[in-house]
């Protein structure tokens, strides 16, 4: 008999995190995969990170995950997104260079203490006394655990379209997962169907790169991991280009041979990336719409182009395609495709991602209704955090909203549902000036310790990082100035009389800065590493009572009612979907606004300002 402590299922970016982060908690864990070899493979496109994407990195590297490590080794152009605006709204994103991402990935796992990876097919559940208890395989063999998560990724009944063409598949070159799909469907009758896109693959040696706009990662890259120091793979520049209208009307006379458009797929796609189909559409009034070219590798002369996913038949694909200025001889590697695939709603899992019906499961990635690779990692931590500590008899491991991303993205799907594939954004997040990137390690290390699931050079860093960090604060506070002496040092502040210490002038921006590492020259003899953190730090102290007071508010605001002639339409701040989805269901109060998926702190604190304008005008 084969006994582990945990299984995990699948080795996409879900799976990955989870055998690696249950082996770190010291159990017994076996990754099953179909192919071991393609272990750490990105299917979609080649990068990592983004807005709200990359904060959820920063905080599984802050756990110890693998994720930022890997794409720092494999990253060959690395972007700030929103440089020009505050940090908690600024998300690192790397391109990568697929083979060494995968290298990377499957190096990590082979050298993780504990951990096990058997390639095979698991084809069903083993059941005790209502319990899962382990896995069977296509061979017949059986597997025993205290704890299984399942990270199946788009191969349950997957099914991929090319226009009218449809066939099985998990992914091109892969077979899908039938007969586990049949056996969930069977314990969990709370499916459905979810779809996603990828673009066609291009031939970069047929394309006119010298008409295409140029982008170069940053001179200054911010990496994903706060073990890395600097990029270790070549560095590369991508292409920018445009759809037209050429293009567009090449897909409009076509719409009815897309496998989305012609009814040939039942599964709702991301909205959030949505196909060259879905913006024709959607978005008619745009003459144009953005192309990334993105290489897939150093010595891949692939690209994918990031903006045009599509469904669409393969003769289509290369009409449209070759309209775009710079792809007019450009040959396509491999045509676009959609995949659809078995979901289950997550509001049937447990904080810590355990089937409630089925205890000893736990589910994570698209499983879940998700999308991306950066959800699907975060999801897999957890669930691998929790499969190790229940096989140990302990406490689950609880994320909140006030904490992370990862709380946030947890309470959504449990609490909202999804009915259509879910992705972070920072505005999801009514914490989100405390749940920053740059803090990701300050935030949730502590808590990798405590659990035990963070290696001892790892903690011997940031608690050396913590250490320098109350040093350069306290250096700060060796003084108080009035605005008259800090004028005498070029500092204009308003005559106030209010003495200043240094971490508070800090707040003031990066004049302010300036003068504070003059006239306190302890604080300036930190790295600067560790006065940007601290200068951050320092500037949005003054912005989190706000947040929380607003917070407080929406709370203590929950059963304000919503009257049903409400007219939504007269907010200009409020998003087209939200205001489709709110006249739709016509929430009673903002508690059950709130509920309404999609829906976002500032929403609700924009829809409340009105209630009460409205009151306060009927009033007088």
């Amino acid at each position: 008999m084969k006994q582990f402590d945990v299984i995990v299922i699948g080795g996409g970016h879900a799976g990955s995190e989870a055998a690696a982060a249950a082996a770190r908690m010291g159990a017994k864990t076996a990754l099953v995969t179909l192919r071991p070899e393609q272990i750490g493979v990105m299917s979609c496109n080649p990068a990592i990170g983004g807005l709200g994407k990359g904060h959820l990195v920063r905080e599984i590297d802050a756990l110890d995950g693998l994720m930022g490590r890997v794409a720092d080794s494999a990253g060959i152009q690395f972007r700030l997104l929103n440089r020009r605006k505050g940090p908690a709204v600024q998300g690192p994103r790397a391109q990568a260079d697929r083979k060494l991402y995968r290298e990377a990935m499957q190096q990590a796992l082979s050298v993780q203490n504990g951990l096990t990876i058997i390639g095979a097919e698991v084809i069903d559940l083993n059941l005790q006394s209502g319990r899962v208890a382990g896995v069977i395989l296509k061979d017949g063999t059986s597997l025993f655990a205290r704890a299984v998560v399942l990270t199946a990724g788009t191969f349950l009944n997957g099914v991929i379209h090319v226009g009218s063409e449809r066939r099985s598949g998990g992914r091109v070159g892969d077979e899908p997962s039938i007969p586990l799909a049949g056996r969930l469907r069977d314990l969990l009758p709370s499916g459905g169907r979810l779809k996603t896109g990828t673009p066609p693959r291009l031939d970069g040696r047929s394309i006119d790169w010298s008409r295409l706009e140029r982008q170069d990662g940053d001179e200054d890259p911010v990496l994903f991991s706060f073990m890395s120091r600097q990029p270790t793979a070549r560095q590369i520049a991508c292409g920018i280009t445009h759809t037209n209208e050429q293009t567009h009307e090449i897909v409009r006379e076509n719409l009815q041979r897309s496998a989305m458009y012609g009814g040939y797929i039942e599964g709702v796609g991301p909205r959030y990336c949505p196909s060259i189909e879905d913006k024709v559409v959607r978005f008619s009034e745009k003459s144009a719409h953005q192309v990334f070219l993105e290489p897939e590798g150093l010595d891949d002369d692939t690209i994918y182009p990031n903006g045009i996913s599509t469904s669409l038949p393969r003769d289509v694909q290369e009409a449209y395609v070759r309209t775009i200025a710079g792809l007019e001889d450009v040959r396509i590697l491999q045509p676009g495709y959609a995949i659809e695939y078995d979901f289950f709603d997550p509001r049937e899992l447990r904080q810590s991602l355990e089937v409630r019906q089925l205890p000893g499961l736990f589910f994570a990635g698209q499983i879940n209704g998700t999308t991306g690779y950066e959800e699907a990692a975060a999801q897999g931590l957890v669930a691998g955090l929790n499969a190790a500590r229940l096989a140990k008899d302990e406490d689950v491991i609880s994320f909140s909203r006030r904490d992370s991303y990862i709380g946030v993205m947890l309470d959504d799907l449990v609490t909202r549902g999804v009915t259509e594939p879910y992705r972070m954004f920072t505005s999801r997040a009514e914490f989100r000036l405390a749940l920053r990137a740059d803090n990701a390690d300050q935030r949730l290390t502590p808590l990798g310790i405590a659990v035990g699931c963070v290696s001892e050079p790892r903690q011997r860093a940031f608690q050396e990082k913590m250490i320098s960090i109350c040093e350069a604060r306290r250096a700060l506070t060796t003084k108080r100035l009035s605005p008259k002496e800090l004028l005498s040092h070029g500092l204009r502040l308003s005559q106030d009389g209010v003495r200043r210490d240094g971490f508070e002038l800090l707040s003031l921006g990066e004049e302010a800065r300036t003068a504070v590492e003059s006239l306190f020259p302890a604080f300036s003899t930190y790295g600067q590493d560790i006065r940007d953190q601290v200068a951050t730090d320092a500037l949005y102290a003054q912005y989190l009572q706000r947040q929380e007071a607003d917070a407080k508010l929406l709370h203590e605001e929950e059963q304000t009612i919503i009257p049903r002639d409400f007219d939504y339409d007269l907010l200009s701040g409020l998003s087209y979907e939200l205001k489709t989805k709110l006249k739709r269901q016509q929430p009673e109060n903002l508690a059950r606004a709130s509920k309404i998926e999609g829906m976002t702190p500032a929403a609700l604190t924009l829809i409340l300002a009105h209630l009460r304008k409205a009151q306060k005008n009927k009033a007088s």
